[in-house]
């Protein structure tokens, strides 16, 4: 079993940053897929960004590519998700989520952009741009 736990998030402002980190424990996520999904209210959840099992390449929702970057620490079993430029748009609850599965990497950008193919989940942390 895998827990993870996301923190990091808070309010900031439009044209913010922050940094979100998702400690894991249980296992090591050295050889996992890891992902980033987000849910505003009132909508359903959505990819963001994910690093894939071997530690690249990173894949982005079209929303977020320029601005959001993902990188891994396997030495401290976490992921991050540094986010720039915010905007009210950015607005969730964010949530990493880790892959076991090893997709090859013509298959790997559509594997991980979908929620399913997940196996374990944070909690979630949320996220506020608001002025």
């Amino acid at each position: 079993q895998v827990q993870l736990v996301e923190s990091g998030g808070g309010l900031v402002q439009p044209g913010g940053s922050l940094t979100l980190s998702c400690a894991a424990s249980g296992r090591s996520v050295r050889t996992y897929g890891l992902g980033w999904f987000r849910q505003a209210p009132g909508k359903e959840r959505e990819f963001v960004a994910a690093l894939m099992w071997r530690g690249s390449p990173s894949y982005y929702a079209d929303s977020v590519k320029g601005r959001f970057t993902t990188s891994r620490d396997n030495a401290k079993n976490a992921v991050y998700l540094q986010m720039n430029n915010l905007n009210p748009e950015d607005t969730a609850v964010y949530y990493c989520a880790a892959d076991a599965a090893h997709p090859i990497t013509s298959s790997a950008s559509e594997h991980y952009r979908n929620e399913q193919n997940y196996d374990y989940w944070g909690q979630g942390t949320q996220v506020t741009v608001s002025s």
